[in-house]
């Protein structure tokens, strides 16, 4: 008898728990414009289907990068890893690559994202292209605060630029 009133206890606590209405967070994070990244790019190839979807490997062969805190060029060598789910309609990117400053400080970057060309709440087309860049920069260095900060990033198609533009901000 005591398992079951101590059963229904909980039960009802959760039910009353899931009824409750939850209210948005007064502290909603902010962003701040950390830098844009423009990206040049080699021919893409691609490895066919397969188990995880269409692999397409995108080469990194440089550009350059600037913010109000940052600036300098990105090096060659690095590439942009996409898998296709086409019976999802969605794409996984995962970047990869180093980026150097004007005073010579090496800092790798690993940008993970999705890309889904979807429809909106009304049926119309959208886009959705959003990612997550991490940067591991030298501790000791004044680009540490890149290591202690979670970023976004979306691109910019605008300006005829021959490669991809990625604005990133800071969440503060």
């Amino acid at each position: 008898m005591k398992k079951f009133l101590l059963s229904t206890i909980a039960m009802m606590a959760f039910l009353m728990s899931a009824n409750a209405q939850v209210s948005e967070p007064q502290n909603t994070p902010q962003l701040e414009f950390a830098l844009q990244l423009k990206v040049t790019l080699g021919e893409a190839y691609s490895c066919g289907e397969t188990q995880h979807g269409r692999r397409t490997i995108i080469p990194i062969t440089g550009g350059t990068f600037e913010g109000p805190q940052i600036k300098g060029t990105i090096i060659n060598g690095g590439a942009d890893y996409q898998i296709a789910n086409t019976a999802l309609n969605r794409t996984e990117l995962e970047a990869i690559y180093c980026i150097k400053t004007d005073d010579g400080v090496i800092i790798h970057v690993r940008n993970r994202g999705i890309i889904y060309p979807g429809k909106d709440e009304n049926g119309n087309p959208s886009f959705y292209f959003k990612a997550a860049p991490q940067f591991e920069a030298p501790a000791d260095s004044k680009y540490a605060w890149l290591n202690n900060s979670l970023f976004v990033c979306q691109p910019d198609f605008a300006g005829g630029f021959k490669g991809i533009v990625l604005n990133v901000w800071r969440v503060k």
